[in-house]
């Protein structure tokens, strides 16, 4: 095990209260992971909120960009979080929730910049490293010249192609992945050939949750006037779904079959971990299992699909489901196949309770 670093309490207070605000379920997953690898992930994830922040706040390129510029300022140098968190202060952050904006300014965002600063350098470093690439890949959106590239139908941004797709979930997601699996290498001492085949797998384990998301928070982007789902694939339906008129069965199983590919390989990853990384692997399961719980209930909803009545947010009673069956599973990969391929067979014998025509 790595070398213990322990936050003070009221520091170990607000990342929970924090996560709290702006992520209940990545809550719940972080509070499973041992010390200080729970410490270290709340703070990244909470980084990543900043990002994500800047990203979805309705303003101009121009506007984001420089804050990219200036989010890229704060990890560099962490002691310039007061001046650039009260520049930032004097902002509206429109479309961003009240608790996002506090992220953004100094009373509920000085804490989070003053913890980074105090993690130990392989730490910090490991999350400057997959943070910075997280918000240049953003800062590329708002560059029509940069992959990933976004094209404007019907009044909303898309990506523009399928690696555009891939690429957009790999600068928010899987770079997550990889954050995760450096910090988790380093927690567990893992032997280099461990640490080989997570890095083989963990970028999958992001792009599959990012694209969950992406079907699930379908109507909800909309609104905001961005979808993620790439224009070469709604050209093909005539854009329909941008109008909430449906999909065809064989494209809304062409969207949900791409998410279950990525879920699958993240199974390698949880398969791939050491029992004795027991947090990590019941975290793991934690983000894998009510992902395909997501898709399930999705491929059970196609005729909703891409309309008004888009929904697909799984229930209490799933997540609950879903944190029992981790308890009882975690220390068993036998038992976690099982689990996950059955899940995988609901999935596709959902799908083939309708008759798709081709799209070809």
């Amino acid at each position: 095990m790595a070398e213990l670093f322990q936050l003070a309490p009221p520091e170990q207070k607000y990342l929970g209260d924090a996560m709290g605000k702006v992520s209940r379920s990545f809550a719940v997953v972080v509070a499973h992971l041992e010390q200080p690898l729970g410490s270290y992930l709340a703070t990244a994830y909470l980084i990543c909120r900043v990002v994500d922040n800047i990203e979805d706040c309705f303003q101009t390129s121009f506007w984001k960009q420089q804050k990219f510029d200036e989010f890229c300022q704060l990890l560099d140098d962490p002691s310039l979080a007061p001046e650039i968190l009260a520049q930032w202060q004097s902002e509206m952050w429109p479309g961003l929730t009240p608790d996002e904006r506090g992220l953004m300014r100094v009373e509920d965002g000085l804490p989070l910049w003053r913890i980074f600063a105090e993690l130990p350098p392989h730490a910090r470093t490991t999350i400057v490293h997959w943070t910075g690439i997280m918000a240049r890949g953003m800062s590329s959106l708002e560059d029509p010249e940069l992959s990933p590239i976004t094209v404007e139908r019907k009044g909303l941004r898309l990506l523009a192609t399928e690696g555009d797709y891939n690429g957009y979930c790999y600068f928010v997601a899987g770079t997550v992945g990889y954050l995760g699996t450096e910090l988790v290498v380093e927690q567990y001492q893992l032997a280099s050939s461990v640490a080989a085949q997570l890095r083989n797998s963990c970028e999958a384990c992001g792009r599959g949750l990012q694209k969950t998301n992406i079907v699930k928070d379908f109507v909800k982007d909309r609104e905001r006037q961005t979808c993620y789902l790439p224009a070469d694939w709604l050209s093909k339906i005539d854009y329909a779904p941008l109008d909430l008129a449906g999909a065809p069965t064989a494209w809304t199983h062409q969207v949900i079959n791409d998410v279950v590919q990525e879920l699958h390989q993240s199974l390698d990853h949880v398969l791939s971990l050491p029992y004795a990384a027991a947090g990590y692997r019941k975290a793991s399961l934690l983000c894998l299992l009510p992902a395909l719980h997501t898709m399930r209930l999705a491929a059970q909803r196609q005729a909703t699909l891409f309309t008004s009545n888009h929904q697909i947010k799984i229930s209490r009673l799933t997540m609950l489901q879903c944190i029992q069956s981790v308890q009882s599973l975690s220390q068993d990969n036998d038992a976690i196949v099982d689990h996950c391929r059955g899940l995988e067979r609901a999935v596709a014998t959902e799908l083939m309770r309708s008759a798709p025509v081709s799209l070809s």
